[in-house]
């Protein structure tokens, strides 16, 4: 390259009148008028109007700007022209253009998004797809909601970990794994990295946070569902169910306020209304949502795992953010505490927008001896967890955690109906490529 960028196309103002400026893009769109041509150029920040009378430009330059075709990539040397008019309120009138690459044509798909095109189609063409101003918007929010989380938590004292991901045995018993072939052994890959944040607080770290892939088996085919998911994971020792809730309710409430105070322009791109919730959420029981899941004509008994009907039904009545708390012992993993009072019930949560679950968390056990029983009464074995347990032995103090599923959270904050929108290359039962 001859230069090198000098600014983003929102990094120019009107007030820049007569400066030099040299940007960098593609060739979102281009309109030859007799002697004037008009170039839409595209980049990560948005697009700017080259304009190019061809009295003004040269012969020559003309000659080559008119040979422009869409997705080319090139970088402009050009003059800022204030101008009421124009885009933005200014243009760049181009003084040199070096073609950095051509672009293959016709295109899989349009990025200037005048021809639409099927998701299937999109996903096939993933590079092409993320060109396209909306698609990049919903990275950005995801990134900016990242970073408050990440933020958040190191604020509130937590040190980030990373934990492994291939592995010996299933998390909770599960049978919903991806094998691989690990040398002379049968692995995993990870489906949480529960067992091993929880290993960690026998270790004095007190409080950790990781943000890293989860695999699971399942055979869903569903808008919600991926088989490889990012999870913003945290463990809190010397900590109860309700101070894990108290964690997540900032780190949530946090994303949404740092996406709404430092993307307003990706939430105009979107077009979508964004309303910050409340800084508290709303509290309800299992046995409060099923009452309301009933009421408005769903069966499910109690002791029954909410059903696709049940969770839209108390979505309907609920909406926005709140907490459904107290579960039956039953239907909850191994190591969830239950309550003194009735261990019947634990001390287990999910954090639910509207019908759709982003979180789910506990207290955990920390005692050896109700741990096992409780591993057994799942009908595990307690052997399939021995360097899980050794942890307990040795002085593990009362803790609680919990799992923010960052795809399903991106959905919300970006209003997205799909959860492959809201993934780079997300991976299904059908799609394992690109």
């Amino acid at each position: 390259m001859k230069w090198r960028r000098t600014h983003y196309s929102a990094e120019i103002k009107p007030e820049m009148d007569g400066q030099e400026v040299v940007i960098m893009g593609w060739v979102h769109s281009i309109r030859a008028l007799g002697k004037i041509i008009f170039v839409i150029l595209r980049d990560r920040e948005g697009t700017v109007q080259i304009v190019a009378p061809k009295q003004k430009v040269g012969e020559e330059l003309f000659k080559q700007i008119k040979k422009l075709g869409a997705e080319d990539v090139v970088a402009i040397k050009g003059k800022v022209i204030a101008n009421e008019k124009a885009p933005n309120g200014f243009e760049i009138l181009p003084l040199e253009l070096e073609v950095l690459n051509t672009a293959q044509r016709p295109l899989p798909l349009d990025p200037a998004e005048k021809v639409p095109a099927e998701l299937d189609t999109r996903l096939e063409n993933r590079f092409l797809d993320l060109r396209r101003p909306k698609v990049q918007a919903v990275f950005k929010i995801r990134s900016e909601m990242l970073k408050s989380v990440r933020n958040t938590l190191y604020n509130e004292g937590f040190i980030e970990v990373n934990t492994p991901k291939l592995v010996a045995s299933c998390t909770e018993g599960g049978t919903e794994l991806f094998p691989i072939s690990y040398f002379e052994k049968e692995a995993f890959l990870g489906q949480s990295p529960q067992l091993y944040k929880q290993m960690l607080m026998a270790s004095g770290l007190d409080r950790v946070f990781e943000i890293a892939p989860i695999f699971r088996a399942e055979e869903h085919n569903t808008r919600r569902h991926l088989n490889e998911a990012t999870s913003i994971d945290i463990e809190m020792a010397f900590a109860d169910d309700k101070d894990a809730m108290d964690i997540l309710e900032k780190v949530v409430y946090n994303a949404f306020l740092d996406v709404y105070e430092n993307r307003k322009r990706e939430i105009d791109v979107l077009g979508i209304e964004f309303e910050l919730p409340s800084k508290k959420f709303d509290r309800i029981t299992y046995d409060e949502a099923i009452d309301i899941a009933n009421a408005k004509g769903v069966e499910i008994s109690w002791g029954e795992d909410l059903s696709r009907e049940a969770e839209k039904a108390i979505g309907e009545e609920m909406g926005g953010l709140y907490f459904i708390t107290d579960w039956p012992s039953e239907i909850r993993p191994f190591y969830t505490m239950p309550r003194e009072d009735n261990p019947n019930i634990c001390k287990a949560f999910d954090l639910m927008y509207k019908d759709l679950e982003i979180s789910s968390g506990a207290q955990r056990i920390h005692l050896y001896d109700l741990l096992v029983e409780n591993i057994k009464k799942k009908g595990l074995n307690p052997d399939g967890f021995t360097y899980y347990l050794e942890a307990f032995k040795y002085g593990m103090p009362p803790h609680a955690g919990w799992g923010l599923g960052a795809d399903r959270f991106t959905m919300i904050l970006t209003q997205q109906e799909n959860i492959r929108e809201c993934v780079l290359f997300p991976r299904d039962r059908q799609r394992l490529t690109p």
